[in-house]
Formats: structure tokens, sequence, C-alpha cells
């Protein structure tokens, strides 16, 4: 298996890069075992003999001695008086030494009774320590063993936390360069901003090409261009309307092709068009772009719809050079004498108050260098209307070169991201998602909100389906019921956090067009470093990546959640959804889109699924092999730790730290 370090792991061309998940392999093993003591088990503990107790029982031994005691001293007494009698001859002596023998012996038996009960008072204390000794010893033993097993128990709990502190937490969302297309629906400008970012770095740092049309007015690929550029591309990039003139996108179509283009671009405000109409006004173009001849240009073709529908005087288009007096005799007499139909006439009118927008295209047009990365992108000052008709002229020249073009040898290589495919008609992008899967074009398409026309296209075909933050609740009612409300998904407390902050999208677009150099496309891939790029160069590593940097550490907690419409409401700003099918079934993933994740020193490049696959056959436990259920996993875990008991370790250099070491007790010597 390839390494999955995060140092060695390397961007695969392959694979499409949509965020990072957030998965432990590992659970947390929770606190350290504590170290048992003497209190901890609920046993009593054993003391010394108590004094108190030795005081009172010899106190009820001399109350109980008192009675023999005066007894005896009256019998030691009565023998004394016996023996002064005796000595004086008051007494003879032979009733003398009988009353002598009967109190000496009575006295005398007094005294062995109360030695008897002295060393019967010892005795008990003596048994007494005995007992306590003999609880204390057993006490020792036992906080002994318990210490045994606290240490193989913190050895074990050691082994886990460190396998827990040093797994991989951030694991790549990617899906296969086999799909033809990639629907993002919902989401905001600054999670858009994350996605593409992530997705076209990844795709230029492979190698790729990418075209970004930026319909969404909101500079969503800034972050893009400057990480392009520090990592030794010079993108181009495009601001429409104003430069309009320099951008030559369509200048090479044929007169067909062309007509196709602008009658699609006349179409774009009109929903309820019929395949007629369109047909009616491409036969029209088709007609005009045979008189003006093969190089005709937009503002050609509007001056001869002008004389076509008899708008103005021709005279003045004469002067300006736009058409020519045998060009306007041909118009004249092109859809009959006098041009009496009206339909063409109010047909004329219309295409011309349409392309009258584009009238200053390809005017300036310049020779510019190969680029990895191009951006076409709208002037959110300029009107919603022109905007709108500038994107559908775009999005269509560019389906039209992708049907001349043949089809690449390696699919994504590639990529077209259209930010606000919702603009664009359904025709349009039926038109734009053929072409890009017959030349082999990787497509992007980022949806605000899903209209009718995207319902019927999301996921069509072999695509895979993102979703973000759908704040309309409708919406977020159809997302759910696409991905299936019984998926449970995990959520980092990370991405709540960092989501919260958010990244403004300040300023715009700058164009390069004007000042673009003429330079090679050669880049030395091997050169560049992807963190460090984002770090630098984006606006999530600057912001983000301190950020994260500080709360990493503990914010190591997640949430689970079902698919659920309201909780769609509420995802984080760069979460992601991620559906596609695959050889097993469907999958259901969430990830985060933030770029930045990539820098942190547990994200890897490699999947969960792989990671833990190959985990578990490095443990011995292939998944062939396992019944399916959790004491197989355990099993698992238990194999791997063998193996690494069995190397040199840390744990096996030094003794755990397991607090202030306890006396040391021998056995072998009676207390």
């Amino acid at each position: 298996m390839a390494d999955v370090h995060p140092e060695h792991a390397q961007l695969q061309a392959d694979r499409i890069y949509l965020g990072w998940q957030y998965a432990l392999l590992h659970p947390d093993p929770g606190p350290a075992p504590r170290r048992p003591s003497p209190d901890d088990d609920g046993t009593v503990v054993v003391e010394q003999v108590d004094p108190e107790w030795i005081r009172r029982e010899r106190l009820n031994e001399h109350l109980l001695n008192r009675p023999v005691k005066i007894f005896r001293t009256l019998m030691t007494a009565l023998a004394a008086l016996i023996l002064v009698l005796g000595a004086t001859g008051l007494l003879s002596w032979s009733f003398a030494a009988v009353g002598l023998i009967a109190a000496g012996g009575v006295a005398v038996f007094c005294t062995y009774a109360i030695r008897q009960g002295d060393r019967a008072i010892r005795h008990r204390i003596r048994e007494r320590q005995a007992v306590g000794d003999r609880q204390r010893e057993e006490r020792d033993r036992e906080i002994f063993h318990a210490q045994e097993e606290h240490a193989a128990r913190y050895r074990e709990w050691a082994e886990k936390k460190e396998r827990y502190d040093r797994q991989l937490t951030w694991y790549a969302v990617t899906v296969p360069d086999e799909i033809d297309r990639i629907d993002v629906a919902g989401g905001t400008l600054p999670g858009w901003s994350a996605l593409i970012t992530l997705l076209g770095a990844t795709r230029l740092y492979s190698g790729g090409h990418l075209t970004v049309l930026d319909l969404s007015e909101g500079a969503v690929a800034k972050d893009l261009i400057e990480l392009a550029r520090r990592g030794g591309d010079d993108p181009l990039v495009w601001v429409l309307p104003v430069d309009l003139p320099r951008l030559d996108l369509g200048a090479t179509l044929a007169p067909e092709a062309f007509a196709d283009v602008l009658a699609h671009v006349v179409s774009v405000s009109e929903e309820h068009r019929t395949t007629r109409d369109l047909s009616f006004d491409n036969a029209i173009l088709e007609r005009v772009l045979e008189v003006l001849g093969e190089n005709a240009t937009i503002n050609q073709v509007t001056a001869a719809l002008r004389a076509l529908a008899q708008v103005g005087d021709p005279r003045d288009d004469l002067q300006h050079g736009l058409i020519t007096a045998s060009q306007l005799d041909r118009l004249g007499t092109l859809f009959g004498r006098g041009v009496s139909d009206r339909v063409v006439i109010e047909r004329a009118w219309a295409l011309e108050s349409q392309l009258r927008k584009l009238e200053t295209l390809g005017s300036e047009a310049v020779r510019l260098p190969p680029a990895r990365l191009r951006v076409v992108s709208m002037d959110r000052q300029a009107g919603v209307f022109g905007n709108r008709v500038l994107g559908t002229y775009v999005a269509t020249a560019l389906t039209h070169i992708l049907r001349q073009s043949p089809a690449s040898e390696r699919p994504w290589y590639h990529t077209i991201i259209v930010a606000g495919a919702d603009k664009l008609r359904g025709d349009v992008l039926d038109r734009l998602m053929d072409a890009c899967e017959t030349s082999r074009t990787g497509l992007v398409l980022t949806y605000r909100s899903l209209t009718p026309t995207v319902r019927e296209r999301l996921g069509r075909g072999h695509a895979a389906v993102t979703f973000m933050r759908l704040g309309n609740a409708e919406d977020a009612r159809i997302a759910s019921e696409h991905v299936g409300t019984e998926h449970r998904l995990e959520l980092a407390q990370l991405t709540e956090t960092i989501s919260a902050a958010g990244v403004g999208l300040d300023g715009g677009y700058v164009s390069t067009v004007g000042q673009a150099d003429d330079g090679d496309d050669a880049r030395d891939v091997s050169r560049t470093d992807l963190k460090e790029d984002i770090t630098f160069s984006t606006e999530w590593g600057r912001r983000a990546t301190k950020a994260m940097g500080d709360t990493e550490r503990v914010l190591h907690r997640s949430r689970e959640f079902l698919v659920e419409p309201h909780q769609l409401q509420q995802l984080p700003t760069t979460s992601v959804i991620v559906t596609d099918a695959t050889d097993q079934g469907r999958r259901v993933r969430l990830a985060d889109a933030n770029p930045a994740i990539l820098t942190f020193p547990k994200t890897t490049l490699g999947e969960f699924d792989e990671i833990r696959e190959a985990v578990l056959e490095r443990a011995g436990d292939r998944p062939g092999d396992r019944a399916g259920d959790r004491a197989g996993d355990r099993a698992g875990d238990r194999a791997g730790d063998r193996e690494r008991r069995e190397e040199p370790s840390l744990f096996e250099q030094a003794p755990p730290n397991l607090g202030p070491p306890p006396a040391r007790l021998d056995w072998r010597r009676r207390q």
C-alpha cells in the first residue's frame, strides 16, 4: 500500500477532490486509569490496635481483679499477724503453722488468679495485633496485585492514547474521474469560493487545465487565481463587459456555428421559446452571415439586422464601413423584395436589440499566451440582463469549441466550472453537458437554488451530486429526499467554529488580458508546495489556518445529524454533502471544502475507507475474514497492539509515569 502519511501523500490526477471528511479510526480511550489506593475498592482500611481499646481492656481486668486483690491483701495481713503471734508465743506454733499455710495459700492462689488475668489481657492484645497484621499483609498483597494490573492497564491505555493522538483526523473526499459531471446545489458565495479553490487547485497542481465561468458576480475564483499565480501560472482573467473587445472566444467558429451561438444568446430572455422559434432565428442569422462573409463581426451582424428590420438609417452603417452597398442590396432581397414578411422584421429587430450588447466582441482581440487557468467573469456593476446575455454567449461558444475539439486522452484533463449555472437556460446547459461528455471534459455546475430547470437536470447521467447550505425550505426538502433522510453524518465542531467566522469576498476580479505577455506553458509542478501556497496566497489560508491551528487542539469533537431539511438549512458554510454511485452502491459523505484544512498536520490525501482497509489488513483482520461485528474490529485492534508491543517503543525504554511508587513489600519476611 502507498504511504498515507500527510507529508508523503500525493495528489492523484484521476481523483476529483471535493473536501475533507472528519473521521476517527481509533476511538478516544478516555481518561487514564487511576492508580489504586487503599480507599478505592471500598475495603476497610486496617489500622494499628487502638490504644483506647487496650486501656478499656486493662481497666475492665483491673475492676474484675480488685476484690481478689483486696482479699489477697487481707490474707497476706492475716498470715503476717499469725506469724507475729507465733513468734511472740501468744499462739502455739502448731496452730500458727496451720494458719500460715491457710492464709498464705489463699494469698498465693489470689496472686495466681491475678497473674492469669494479666496474661489473658496480654494474649488478647497480641491476638488482636496478629489479626491486624494478617489483614494488613493481605491488604498490602491485594494493593500490590492491583498496582500490577493498573500498570498493565495504563500501558494498554497509553498505547491507545498514542494511536488516538497520532491518528489522521481529516481524510480526502474524492470522486473518480470516471464521472462526467459534478452538480453543486445550494451554498453561499464564501462556500463556493472554498469549493472552487480546492477543486481548481487540485486540478491545476495535478497537471490539468481549468476554465471558470463565473456568473455569480461574487468573485468566487479570486483565491484560486492568486493560488495559481503563486504556483507559477499566469492566469487569464476577463471581466465582462469591460474586456469584451479583447475576448476572442468564438472568433474561429464557422458561420453555421456562429449563427447557432447568436440564436441562443437572443433566446436568453425568452424562457418559453420553442424549437421552432430558435430555428427561425438561426435561419435568419445564417442567411445574414452568408451575406457578410466568414469573418463577420458582431457589429456587422447588428448593422445587417438593422437594415433587415428597417431600423434607423443604413447610410450611417455604410459610412462606418460596417456593411457595403452590395451587402445592403442583398439584405433587401434576402427574404423577398420589400421585406413584406412582418415576422422577419420583428425577429430581426429582436435579434438586433439583443446582440447589440455584444457589438464590441473581439474588436481589440490580441494574441494571448496559453494559460492553465482561464477565468471569465461578469462585472457586478453591469446590468443583470446584459450579464446574462454575456454568460449565455460564453457558455454557448465554449460548447461549440468543445464539439469541434477531439476527445481528450485523459478525462478531466480540462475542467470547466460554471458558477451560478442556474442563470443559464436549460437547453444551453444540456448542450454544454453533452459537449463535455463527448470531449471527456470535466464539468462542475453550481446552482444557487433548485429551480424546476435545475431539478430536471440534477444528477442526470453519470454525475455526482453535492449539496451545500440550502436556505430555502422547499429546496432543503427536495435535497433531503434526494440524499435520503436515513443517512447519519458526522460533523466536526471545528467546521462549525471556523465556518461561523467565515471568510468574506472583498473586492472583485482584476483583468489580466490587457497586460498579458507572451510566455510558455511550462511549469515545474515538482517545485511547488500546495500547502504552502494555500497558506500564503489564499484568503482561506491567511484567515483560517491560524484559527484552525489554535482550535484544533481543543475542538477534537464532532456531532452526528440526520439529513433532514432543517439540518440542511443550518449546514456550515463550507460543508458539502457528496453523493455518488459506485460498484458497491451509493455513497453519501459529509466533507468540509475549506482548502486550509490541507495544511493541517493530521490531514491526508487518502480516503477514509482506503486507509481503514489498509489498517485492518495490516492488523491481520481482512474484510473477508471478519464476521461483520465489533468484536472482530476489537480483535483487529488487539492484533495491531501486539505487533506494536513486539517493536521497541517508548514504553519499553522507560516505565510509564504511574505516580509515586509504593513502598517495596518483601513477602518472604514475616511481619
